[in-house]
């Protein structure tokens, strides 16, 4: 006869071999390390919350304690390896296999450990695909997570940065894996449950608050002349003809230009109300003025930012804001939301071939995708309409009918050089090459060219949903790649045959005075600007604070 209770059995087993070094639910810092070799085996998939910004810190430092001799080979699955310990994993054997989404300051280490054989690698996921499989092939069977405060009975509040942490303890708890909490502060009531504490085996205190990065901030003293001049070509060529409301904005300072833009060129083209209302994205400081301006109707946030709290706070027409007075994100849903209920996302990358696909994955950085893979792609099942949707969809076909689907705006911006004067228009992508390195059957992409509709550079706008051939592709893209060597091959009869049907439009083609396209035009020209566009509720991390 059949057992059906295996895994049930493992988990009674791994309890009880717990059971010395808790009490009831709560760990003390000391014991962690022996518990967690208590209840982890070789060979397990654990997930070690690395989040987007929010990491299980003392926990990660506790695993890499643990003799690989007793504990190796572990299959880690999770969406962010951001903290050195998330390498000394593989570094020591305590684990050799990996699938994630973002390694953001890790990238050159995970490339390395890559080329010397110490990383085995699953996938390189974006963050849905990945959660997705948690609940497939992928199922922790030990999840590590933080949170801002328990309670003695695992009932969890994770404060504004909720991130990952209910999808990863969703697909462990029910499925008989075991849930080990970090936390801030071990309090007598939460002030908001996020996470039930019959979902959560164990609680530490860690000895310090868990780690997170700021990684959505944006110096508006940083932003270039060059940067303001791409932000003022999307808006005029982009933003007003298409006039998405619902829209994502990836990580860079030219997507923070156009934010800073908003109330100030934006209001010029008269597109306040028309534009830019719903957004799915991380509190960006930037965005602030147009908060305050009244461009911003409702945002919904993957994750927090460091600093943005009271201000989030403050703000709970446009947040989303639990009885307790603070932000809840969910990255899950808000790269749901991106995918599915956006019109646009409009975001970077390091490199585009002819064909317009794009990655940030290079032989010596391997820095992920994150979201920008769900952001940045056409979600096919969609069926709801909007006319940003249905005109982007109607270019594409080069016609019109009851039965034209409509298209996702996926804007890509860059300069034609990017950082240390490497074109950002290339002939192959660098990833195809890591690929063919190291035996990878595909290579990484982060985006697709079949799901790019434009490229904006400081050149202009290259529409490649009014591409009808490959060819137009290639030659709309080296009509915006500037003095770059892939610019300078191109085919200028066939390149001003495309600028006459509106294909490429240069700002002097849309009316744009380059003249105004200078820092005075920035809604916040610095961090201390931002400050008081909040009334003093944002408070920037000290890094940013340079008055």
């Amino acid at each position: 006869m059949t057992d059906w209770t295996k895994q049930k059995q493992e988990r009674a087993r791994r309890l009880e071999a717990a059971a010395p070094f808790v009490s009831g639910k709560v760990v003390e810092p000391g014991n962690v390390t022996a518990l967690l070799k208590s209840v982890i085996c070789s060979e397990d998939r654990v997930c070690l919350e690395g989040d987007n910004q929010k990491q299980a810190d003392f926990l990660a430092e506790c695993l890499t304690q643990v003799d690989p001799a007793d504990v190796h080979d572990l299959h880690i699955v999770q969406s962010g390896l951001v903290l050195s310990e998330h390498l000394d994993l593989f570094r020591l054997g305590i684990a050799r296999k990996l699938d994630f989404s973002y390694s953001g300051p890790q990238s050159a280490a995970i490339a390395r450990a890559l080329d010397q054989g110490k990383i085995e690698l699953g996938a390189i996921h974006t963050y849905i695909e990945l959660f997705a499989r948690y609940f497939v092939d992928l199922t922790p069977n030990v999840s590590l997570i933080a949170a801002v405060s328990a309670d003695r009975n695992g009932n969890l509040y994770t404060g504004p940065n909720t991130e990952d942490t209910p999808t990863i303890v969703e697909a462990t708890a029910y499925k008989n894996g075991i849930v080990i909490a970090q936390v801030n502060k071990i309090v007598d009531e939460v002030p908001r449950t996020d996470i039930p504490g019959d979902q959560v085996d164990f609680v530490v205190e860690a000895p310090r608050p868990f780690y997170v990065e700021p990684l959505f901030t944006r110096d508006p003293g940083a932003v270039t002349e060059t940067q303001i001049l791409m932000a003022m070509i999307a808006l005029k060529g982009i933003y007003a003809e298409y006039r998405p409301r619902r829209l994502n904005h990836g990580i860079g300072f030219a997507t923070a230009a156009i934010e800073l833009l908003l109330p100030t060129y934006g209001e010029q083209l008269g597109l306040r109300g028309e534009v830019a209302t719903h957004w799915a994205l991380n509190p960006h400081p930037t965005l602030i003025p147009a908060i305050e301006s009244g461009w911003v109707q409702q945002i919904h946030c993957f994750g927090s930012e460091v600093g943005m709290d009271r201000y989030m706070s403050a703000r709970p027409d446009v947040y989303f804001i639990g009885h307790d007075g603070t932000l809840r994100s969910n990255r899950l849903l808000c790269q749901n939301a991106g995918l599915y209920a956006c019109d646009m996302f409009i975001g970077s990358t390091l490199q585009i071939d002819l064909a317009g696909n794009s990655s940030t994955v290079t032989p010596d950085r391997i820095a992920g995708f994150g979201g920008a893979p769900n952001m940045g792609s056409d979600a096919h099942g969609r069926r709801h309409i909007s006319d940003a949707w249905l005109k982007a969809g109607r270019e594409a076909a080069g016609s019109d009918g009851p039965l034209v689907r409509g298209r996702k705006l996926v804007v890509q911006m860059v300069e034609t050089f990017g950082e240390g004067m490497k074109p950002a228009f290339v002939e192959e992508l660098d990833s195809i090459a890591l690929a063919r390195k190291l035996g990878m059957p595909l290579a990484p992409v982060m985006i697709f060219g079949d799901d790019v509709t434009h490229i904006v550079t400081e050149e202009g706008i290259a529409n490649l949903l009014l591409c009808r051939d490959a060819d137009e592709v290639e030659q709309a893209i080296r009509g915006v790649a500037g003095y770059t060597p892939v610019g300078l091959a191109r085919d200028r009869a066939k390149v001003e045959e495309l600028r006459a049907r509106g294909v490429i439009r240069r700002p002097e083609d849309l009316g744009i005075d380059l003249l105004q396209a200078d820092r005075n035009l920035l809604a916040a020209r610095s961090v201390r600007d931002l400050v008081t566009w909040s009334d003093g509720l944002y408070a920037p991390p000290s890094k940013f604070r340079n008055w």
